[in-house]
């Protein structure tokens, strides 16, 4: 954990430190946790605080084990610098830089206004994606500083993935008193949202208006989140972008506990341990080395997650909270290297990549010849990673949710060079994220001024969402409830509402899953497919 010191020695430092840099930053308020007083920076107009613990670390014995509560410290924590990402691999974004890396990873990042106002504010936190496998709460595009411009406070947290959050084994399970193991890296994000409950009051905000909003990983922790009681009344507003867990698991036994714990037998006999204490005294960085996506996403363990979010939503027993969800046009060209498709080889690359799957979701992706084969990969992988799993999740929250449902579809695409890593995406996934944290000028990239129209409208529709429930409000054009035909808005060169994007194949893949589940899912209503002519 880092350093603390007693309080003179680290007022006295401070006030060194102020001095020394103040062209640089100034010091933000003192702010007393129930673990301590920390002490941010203030830039210009925000308040600023970095790498406030929210558990105990969760290393030595306590790797593996739901997150403990963060010891209190004497003296003032000095906020000032990020921590370092949890262990991973690789990094959650192309052309992201490589994050520094421990276990020793559970803090949290808030940004908020630094005129308080009389009222709390609204508070967002952000849950990133990256697979389960890798991500950072400090990666730069994830910052809160233009959405808290907006009037809210935003909140990233750290979180454990890969192997150390969502490792299950049979003596893990033996071990646990809720007789449950594999879902390491969704107790984190409840801890942190336990933290933000109890103490996001002491910065101003309102821990009564918490809204989650992640994207690829972050949403499907946020499907999981709103379907879990242990998480149900830490919030009161839900925005999932790109991601969520709704498929059959009858097609994913990998989720549930006890093939997870087979999986995990193999993971450790594959690096030499043959007990659960011959694992824990392994080097952090043996435990990643070789494959790691044997163990890569959470579990149906029958604590955090007792019976899937399907199962949850389709019962109405689902947090009662508004939501806002949606996908990309052209997902998977940041997921699938296009180029190596081939028409001979369509069907048996898919199963290579998926596993054997109900030849019917095929049928409405042409493949004939190799152009085809590449058009049909794209929304084959679009549909089935995100695009049904978005429509579904809408079209259950408004079949049985109390509160309402707001659906978009992305399609405006960034002007990424030529030259770079993203050439040629498109309105792909993570495209959004630049305009939902009206982050253009992070990049020197050539936006037009429809790109930054589309971002300021995004980034207040987020907030405005945070705010009340709803993304409605002055300025921005007018977004109806979804109410399971229609009324999708399309985010894209200019604001539109119209039906369902690609209803066609999504209807296919609502058919066959209903199929491979046994029952019958809610009837897809009739209504208008695709953007207004």
């Amino acid at each position: 954990m880092f350093v603390r010191s007693n309080v003179k020695t680290l007022m006295c430092l401070a006030i060194l430190a102020s001095a020394l840099l103040a062209p640089l930053f100034a010091v933000a308020g003192v702010v007393r946790t129930d673990t301590g007083v920390v002490q941010g920076v203030r830039q210009g107009d925000l308040d600023i605080y970095k790498a406030i613990p929210f558990a105990t670390p969760p290393v030595g014995d306590l790797r593996w084990k739901p997150p403990a509560p963060a010891t209190a410290w004497a003296g003032v924590l000095q906020a000032r610098d990020f921590a370092p990402a949890c262990m991973q691999t690789g990094v959650s974004m192309p052309g992201e830089r490589r994050p520094r890396i421990s276990e020793d990873c559970l803090y949290l990042n808030i940004w908020e206004p630094a005129r308080r106002t009389a009222a709390p504010l609204p508070v967002m936190v952000f849950i990133y994606g990256g697979g389960f496998m890798n991500g950072s709460a400090a990666m730069p595009l994830y910052w809160g500083d233009e959405l808290a411009r907006h009037g809210v406070i935003v909140v990233t947290f750290g979180y454990r993935v890969g192997p150390f959050g969502f490792l299950a084994t049979p003596e893990l399970t033996r071990e646990s008193p809720d007789h449950a193991s594999g879902d390491y890296g969704i107790l984190d994000q409840i801890a942190a949202l336990k933290w933000v409950k109890r103490n996001i009051a002491a910065f101003g905000g309102d821990p009564g208006r918490v809204t989650i909003f992640g994207q690829s990983a972050g949403a499907m922790s946020v499907s999981i989140l709103a379907s879990s009681p242990l998480a149900s009344h830490l919030f009161q507003g839900v925005i999932a972008e790109s991601g969520g867990v709704f498929e059959p698991l009858e097609l994913a036994p990998g989720w549930l506990l006890p093939k997870a714990e087979l999986a995990g037998e193999a993971y450790g006999a594959a690096r030499g341990a043959k007990t659960l204490a011959e694992l824990r005294a392994l080097p952090a960085s043996q435990i990643l080395a070789g494959d790691v996506v044997a163990v890569s996403h959470p579990v149906l363990d029958d604590y955090v997650l007792k019976e899937s979010p399907y199962a949850v939503f389709a019962a109405g027993r689902q947090a009662d909270v508004p939501m806002l969800i949606g996908s990309n046009e052209e997902e998977a060209r940041a997921l699938v290297d296009l180029s190596k498709v081939k028409a001979a080889t369509f069907t048996a690359d898919i199963e290579k990549a998926w596993g054997a799957l109900p030849p019917p979701l095929l049928a409405p992706y042409p493949h004939a010849t190799d152009e085809e084969a590449k058009a049909g990969r794209a929304h084959f992988e679009r549909d089935l990673r995100f695009g049904w799993d978005m429509w579904a999740w809408a079209r259950l929250q408004a079949a049985t949710g109390r509160q309402g449902v707001y659906y978009y579809h992305f399609t405006r695409a960034p002007p990424f060079p030529a030259t770079s890593v993203y050439a040629g995406w498109g309105p792909s996934h993570y495209a959004e994220l630049w305009y939902v944290f009206d982050h253009l000028n992070q990049e020197p990239w050539r936006w037009t001024a429809a790109d930054r129209t589309l971002a300021a409208d995004m980034s207040t529709y987020w907030t405005n969402f945070a705010k009340t429930g709803d993304p409605n409000g002055r300025g921005v054009p007018a977004w109806p409830k979804f109410t399971g035909s229609g009324q999708v808005i399309y985010l894209g060169d200019t604001i539109t509402v119209g039906g369902v994007a690609d209803l066609p194949s999504l209807k296919v893949f609502d058919a066959v899953y209903g199929q491979v589940r046994g029952s019958m899912p809610p009837a897809a209503p009739p209504g208008p497919s695709g953007p207004p002519r």
